[in-house]
């Protein structure tokens, strides 16, 4: 991938190979497969980005000019707080990975495995919007099997976090080539992203659909047949 740079000047502000901030949110671009975290990211205890996030929230709130004392704001921040540590951000948490018991394939399975229309809420690195969408994950095993709900747990882990939906498709198909020991993976993910619906264009009516075939998976062959059972 080709390295993503800043640049500053006086008339443009910063850019990253030419692109403004704004373009880079608008046009959704991101700078890699991993989500960009800093080196001490896990340095403060839940509690205490908990503690800090709800502090700085309400500062939000009270530049917005929002009356903090009024009963129905004033647990705002401490819940927002909770909800970004505890529930839409915690798949930024290795500890909430999902632990993976792999199975051997005793019934010699050999055809691909379809688990379709998983469905996911994530949100936009850029606008920090939900983006809401359906996952279609499928293998081909190679000796080892995975349990059902592993699938879905595994989508869930990199769709809490602030996501760019190429990278959730990579994450997922890379998370999963990794634990079954095989290239013969699939994503497909269809999603609506509030940050074009609700905000910028306001296109309510479209949804972005992004793909991951590897292995066997990666001939038309393989893809009409995956389609196929995806659409019926």
């Amino acid at each position: 991938m080709k390295t993503l740079e800043f640049t500053k000047n006086k008339k443009n502000g910063h850019k990253l190979n030419g692109f403004t901030i704004e373009d880079i949110g608008d046009d959704h671009l991101y700078t890699g497969l991993e989500t960009p975290m800093h080196a001490d990211a896990f340095k403060l205890s839940n509690e205490e980005k908990k503690a800090q996030i709800a502090f700085h929230f309400s500062e939000i709130m009270d530049i917005l000019g929002l009356d903090l004392t009024d009963d129905s704001l004033k647990g705002t921040p401490k819940r927002v707080a909770k909800m970004y540590v505890e529930e839409i951000f915690s798949g930024l948490d290795p500890k909430n990975k999902p632990k993976v018991a792999l199975f051997d394939n005793k019934y010699k399975y050999n055809q691909m495995l379809v688990e379709k229309n998983i469905t996911f809420y994530s949100n936009c690195e850029h606008h920090f919007v939900p983006i809401i969408g359906t996952a279609h994950v499928a293998y081909i095993s190679s000796g080892k099997v995975i349990g059902l709900s592993k699938l879905n747990r595994i989508v869930q882990y990199y769709a809490k976090r602030p996501q760019v939906q190429e990278r959730l498709t990579n994450q997922i198909a890379q998370e999963l080539m990794e634990i079954l020991d095989t290239q013969d993976v699939a994503v497909i993910i269809d999603a609506k992203h509030l940050c074009v619906s609700s905000r910028g264009v306001k296109d309510d009516t479209s949804s972005t659909i992004t793909s991951f075939y590897g292995g066997q998976f990666n001939t038309p062959e393989k893809i009409t047949e995956l389609q196929n059972y995806i659409n019926n």
